[in-house]
């Protein structure tokens, strides 16, 4: 499941709406909207999620959350590290083979890890 799929089931679960009901609403297949929560699809367009916002009437902050989980819920997403440090295209490989073993707290903390040394090195 992606961050937006998490995002878009914790909304359903709170109003009880079922899959089929907002799938019709966003004028898509169920099978769609299913894929979509599941990561099974990338992620959706600008237009799609302007269409959910407008489904569930968030506002604000609420909205700008499920942009933000929008963007970072490609779920096959590629990594060029092609003129990087050789380090870069071994943490990639490594990351891409060993994902599947951690859990999920491994896997914040190696996010959060990630962001603290990016935020650092920044200019």
């Amino acid at each position: 499941m992606t961050p937006l799929g998490a995002k878009l089931r914790k909304l359903r679960a709170e109003r009880s709406i079922a899959l089929k009901d907002m799938a019709k609403a966003l004028n898509v297949s169920s099978a769609y909207l299913s894929a979509l929560e599941h990561g099974k699809r990338g992620k959706p367009t600008w237009f799609m999620v302007q269409r959910i916002i407008a489904y569930f009437n968030v506002i604000w902050d609420e909205a700008e959350e499920i942009q933000r989980l929008a963007e970072i819920s490609d779920p096959k997403m590629t990594i060029d590290t092609s003129g990087m440090a050789p380090e870069a295209t071994e943490l990639t490989n490594v990351l891409g083979r060993e994902i599947a073993r951690l859990t999920p707290e491994d896997m914040k903390a190696v996010r959060d890890e990630v962001m603290r040394r990016a935020v650092r090195s920044k200019p």
